[in-house]
Order: C-alpha cells, then structure tokens, then sequence
C-alpha cells in the first residue's frame, strides 16, 4: 500500500512571520512548526480565523500545528492582536 509523505513546514516567529506564505500540497498531511525566539510580545497567540482556531506560543519554543489540507485554498493566520499576518496556500493537487 502506498502511503503519502508528510509535509513539515518551518515558520520562524521573530517581530513576524518568516516566511509569511506557506505553500502546502493538496490531500497531503502537513504540520507548520512555529518556532519562537525570546521578544515575542503579542505573536504569543496564533490564530487562524478559518479554522476557528487559536493557539498559545511560548518564548523560545517549537509549537506545531496540524494543517488539513483535504481542500485547496488559504488559510489566513495573525498575532493576538492582528497586526502580524501570514497565510497558508494549499495548493491543488494536480
């Protein structure tokens, strides 16, 4: 049986987002590892508005965060605050 390769992206989480456009692959099972340094003032909370979801970031840590990539699209993320921002680009599988 065939099973499809998981992808891990890595998102550096430093006065923003680095980088702040994640490309995933369609139908493919895929983790974001927000990794942060020690300032990062209101980038302690991640949240993603289409998910209905939020996340806690801690200082000098590695958060990761399973993505469903079952429909292609954009997921749009932010800083508690909503003044930093990212997105995740599904693409379509071909």
């Amino acid at each position: 049986m065939f099973f499809k390769k998981e992808q891990v992206k890595k998102v550096v989480v430093d006065g923003g987002y680095k980088p702040d456009v994640i490309h995933l692959k369609q139908g493919i099972p895929a983790k974001i590892k927000f990794k942060t340094g020690q300032n990062i003032g209101c980038l302690n909370e991640l949240v993603f508005k289409e998910l209905d979801q939020k996340y806690e970031l801690e200082k000098s840590a590695v958060k990761v965060i399973d993505i469903p990539t079952d429909q292609a699209g954009e997921l749009n993320f932010a800083c508690g605050m909503d003044m930093f921002h990212g997105k995740v680009v599904i693409d379509e599988a071909k």
